[in-house]
């Protein structure tokens, strides 16, 4: 059976924030748009009929209490997910009051993000693309995203959560060369504020674990980023478990 990917509608004003969420949800599976104030949410709400509309509080020409208030009197039930930087019980009060589904507070990280977006379209009866079930495979690494476990040649590595992140993003990509600030944006929280150091240093200590085997897998490519591939080999596919 194919299973047709969820359309989610991001719209925020910050064109950076609003791309950064886009692409995360897509490298999750979703089908997704963006859109920077009410007007273009709305236009786009009747273009690409969204499975869920994530969505600012704070837009430029209408609010998204107001925004939220018009898609429904539009007769448009995809549920909408709030992104605000206020978090107080009236704030959220008047949210739901406006046919909101959830709140989601910034600073938020991108793991919570989707696993709200998940479990309201879930709520909703609308399947989502899940990891359940996923491997992702490389030369001897196997990285089981729904068990959050990574071996090589049949051995379990031991990963901190962020580790586990960073190794999951390098071997989703495997083959790619991937730039600091590229790997800062999908494993950090996109407000994170510190400098592309921790990445250097991150990559360092996977490489102490996942290359005390051989071959190499983590490459630096001077001046640009990071590969996860074998000296002589290419990347083989994304698999399912079996």
């Amino acid at each position: 059976m194919v299973t047709v990917a969820p359309r989610v509608l991001v719209v925020d004003d910050e064109t950076f924030l609003a791309d950064f969420v886009a692409t995360a949800l897509r490298y999750e599976g979703f089908v997704t748009r963006t859109a920077g104030t009410s007007a273009q949410a709305v236009g786009c709400v009747r273009t690409f009929d969204p499975d869920l509309v994530v969505l600012d509080v704070m837009l430029p020409d209408r609010s998204g209490l107001e925004t939220c208030r018009e898609l429904r009197r539009l007769g448009v039930d995809a549920p909408v997910v709030f992104l605000t930087a206020r978090d107080t019980q009236d704030d959220r009060i008047a949210g739901l009051t406006v046919g909101a589904d959830d709140y989601v507070v910034k600073p938020f990280s991108l793991d919570e993000l989707v696993l709200r977006v998940r479990a309201v379209l879930r709520r909703t009866g609308v399947q989502t693309p899940e990891d359940d079930g996923d491997v992702l495979r490389f030369a001897d690494l196997e990285v089981d995203v729904a068990a959050h476990a990574a071996r090589r040649q049949g051995e379990l590595i031991d990963l901190t959560p962020t580790e586990f992140k960073l190794l999951r993003y390098l071997a989703a990509n495997a083959g790619r060369v991937l730039s600091k600030r590229q790997i800062l944006d999908h494993v950090w929280e996109y407000d994170f504020n510190g400098n592309d150091g921790v990445v250097q240093t991150y990559v360092s200590y996977l490489r102490r674990k996942v290359d005390a085997y051989s071959p190499a897998l983590i490459h630096t490519i001077p001046r640009v980023g990071y590969v996860m591939r074998t000296q002589t080999g290419f990347p083989r596919r994304r698999e399912r478990a079996r």
